[in-house]
């Protein structure tokens, strides 16, 4: 199927590595435009690099998303480079688990305020260049936790909290054409995860829950994102697209 999307300009936070790297390398094969973001500026020159030797037009920013200037600077830039901003992916985010009782404050601010007030701070400096072009797709990358993990009250509040984010921007926004969604990952084996201590008691875990009978790829979550900033998904909305395996709650 041919997903229209050539020329887009698509910006994704957290691209610099993992699930964000594998949704550039999704949108660039569709023909997109590609701004790399990661607070890693290596990360983020080692994929934007890897594009550009691949024949995409690519260009990468060191960006803090909690950081409102950091923001303002690289959607700028972008605009600066590409004319405009047409898809948003809101992937930034990482885990600092703990039962809440031993949970530190900064714990819970670092990993709330990365995804949370991230998805903020970027979708608000993009929305000016969609709603002028009167077109426009946002990706909310929210997670399975969302239903409630122990030991992640931070993170399942914040992904949690992205599908009301997602639902509010969608009624807000649907008049200029521009689309909100958000997808709910499970258990997706990226080369961080493979590195947990935990790694093998979490693929039994997922294994034994999951009805597709594997872990989940990087390419599972990049192949739903690039559908849903499609023209393709242009009546889709408000809604959240697990992409579990089957697995949900349990």
């Amino acid at each position: 199927m041919d997903l229209q999307l050539q020329g887009r300009v698509a910006l994704v936070t957290g691209s610099g590595r993992g699930l964000g790297r594998a949704t550039v390398e999704a949108l660039a094969a569709e023909g997109c435009r590609i701004v790399v973001t990661d607070i890693d500026a290596d990360a983020v020159e080692r994929t934007t690099q890897a594009l550009a030797a691949a024949g995409h037009e690519a260009v990468g920013f060191k960006l803090d998303v909690c950081d409102a200037g950091s923001v303002a600077a690289t959607v700028d830039g972008a605009i600066d480079v590409f004319g405009r901003v047409d898809i948003l992916v809101n992937n930034a985010g990482f885990t600092r688990d703990k039962y809440l009782t031993k949970m530190p404050e900064e714990d819970w601010d670092s990993v709330v305020d990365t995804i949370l007030k991230g998805a903020y701070h970027c979708t608000k400096a993009v929305l000016p260049s969609m709603i002028e072009h009167r077109w426009g797709r946002i990706v909310n990358i929210s997670s399975r936790a969302h239903f409630g993990n122990p030991g992640q009250t931070n993170y399942s509040a914040a992904k949690a909290g992205l599908v009301g984010f997602t639902k509010a921007l969608a009624l807000e926004q649907g008049k200029y054409d521009i689309t909100a969604n958000a997808v709910a990952p499970g258990f997706i084996e990226t080369e961080l995860v493979r590195a947990l201590p935990t790694f093998d008691r979490l693929k039994k875990a997922a294994l034994e829950r999951n009805t597709v009978p594997r872990l989940g790829t990087p390419q599972d979550v990049a192949d739903a994102v690039c559908f849903l900033c499609s023209p393709r998904a242009g009546f889709i909305t408000g809604e959240l697209l697990h992409v579990t395996g089957g697995r949900y709650s349990s």
